[in-house]
């Protein structure tokens, strides 16, 4: 039987869609080992110039490596750098979104194939297990309405469109049953979610929750003006994870205004604190260095930032994507400033997320990742990092620690 790799690049949805994939193959063997493959599938991220850049170089590393492999680029890369890659024979197939579904048919195309397909597509399959994970990542929609000058995603993963209430719940019912008690919610705008359905994000949660085996339920991403009054009625349920995490991108109303961003400092802090209160971690993205960023704004961005209850980010420096109406704009920011800049925001976050779990080290839920030689590392509730020795097999089994030792990179523990 012929093996199949798959190398998935970037998001939470990526990854929940390699899952996808491979539930799909009947014909061929799943295999870990990417130079005694027959096919590697490749499944793409395109969100930046750079992040093409990666996928080009393992491609041009596998045709090295293992010459005799077939390479299928799938992801969104497929969408904006396919065409190129495929007429310069870089890769033998390509498919888009919507054929990740037909990966078992598409793998046995003789000849060399280009099947795009369209951005309209919703999967229907059902995904049962996780290959290598403890925790769930559950897909509940796919595409973006917004158009944030700096990102080309509505264009490779189209228009807001959410899957169907049935298939998310059959989904999650399989998978408790299955032994996996975490979910997370994910897709390329999730608080979007339920807007073309009549329902919403709070009543799937609700319905979620329902389910047997059903212990933690974490949000990928929301943004701030997804966040109703529905919703925020859930953040006292034992089951919502006690962090959320809500894309700000900046704490500057003059930049918010510049990405076209939908968000203001003003309401996006009275959010925060509602949040806060209810004994929530927050977290957030930040883009450092966007044109436009000057030394004034920055200064003002940063203030902001430190009146904010934060305590996760995901902060990255300003990559230019082409075709996005950022990748036009001056003036552009030096790369050693935005770098100078990302340190100072991540040490910020950094104090303020040690701080946070200095008051937070007691009554600890833990879902435990694998291990090897007796530790093992897993996230609390508060999406803290937590290592655990022991000498029993902990795998995928969850924990609950008080009085944990608070380090500068992490939280740690014996049983």
């Amino acid at each position: 039987m012929q093996k199949v790799y798959f190398k998935t690049f970037g998001c939470r949805t990526n990854q929940f869609d390699t899952q996808v994939m491979m539930s799909k193959l009947k014909d061929y063997e799943l295999t870990s080992d990417e130079l005694n493959s027959d096919y590697i599938v490749v499944n793409s991220c395109t969100v930046t110039n750079g992040a093409d850049s990666s996928v080009r170089n393992y491609i041009s590393s596998m045709k090295r490596k293992n010459p005799d492999a077939k390479v299928i680029l799938a992801g969104c890369g497929s969408h904006s750098k396919g065409e190129t890659l495929f007429a310069s024979k870089k890769v033998f197939g390509v498919i888009g979104h919507s054929e990740k579904e037909n990966i078992n048919a598409v793998l046995k195309n003789a000849n060399p194939f280009y099947q795009i397909g369209d951005l309209e597509h919703i999967d229907s399959t059902i995904v049962e297990e996780f290959v290598g994970k403890s925790r769930a990542f559950i897909k509940i929609q796919e595409g973006c309405d917004f158009a944030c000058s700096y990102c080309i995603i509505p264009q490779v993963r189209g228009m807001a469109r959410s899957h169907s209430e049935e298939t998310i719940l059959e989904q999650i019912s399989k998978l408790a049953s299955n032994g996996f008690g975490e979910f997370i919610l994910t897709g390329t705008n999730v608080g979007s979610y339920g807007k073309d359905h009549d329902t919403s994000m709070a009543k799937l949660l609700k319905k979620m929750s329902q389910i047997r085996g059903v212990r933690r339920i974490r949000i990928g991403s929301l943004e701030p003006i997804q966040i109703d009054d529905e919703f925020l009625e859930l953040l006292s349920e034992p089951w919502m994870a006690k962090q959320l995490h809500i894309a700000l991108q900046h704490t500057s109303d003059k930049m918010l205004q510049v990405m076209n961003r939908r968000n203001r400092y003003e309401t996006d802090v009275k959010l925060f604190e509602k949040i806060r209160s209810k004994g929530y971690a927050l977290g957030t993205d930040f883009i450092v260095g966007h044109p436009g960023e000057d030394e004034a704004t920055w200064a003002e961005a940063m203030a902001r930032v430190r009146a904010l209850p934060l305590t996760h980010i995901h902060a990255f420096s300003y990559s230019k994507r082409d075709n996005t109406a950022s990748a036009t704009m001056k003036p552009e920011i030096r790369g050693n400033i935005a770098k100078e800049r990302h340190r100072e925001l991540t040490a910020i976050i950094k104090a303020k997320n040690h701080a946070f779990r200095r008051t937070h080290s007691s009554g600890l839920e833990v879902l435990l990742e694998s291990g090897k030689e007796g530790i093992y590392q897993g996230f609390d509730q508060y999406f803290n990092k937590v290592t655990v020795k022991s000498e029993e097999d902990l795998s995928a089994n969850w924990v609950f620690l008080n009085d944990v030792e608070v380090t500068d990179v992490g939280n740690e523990a014996q049983i």
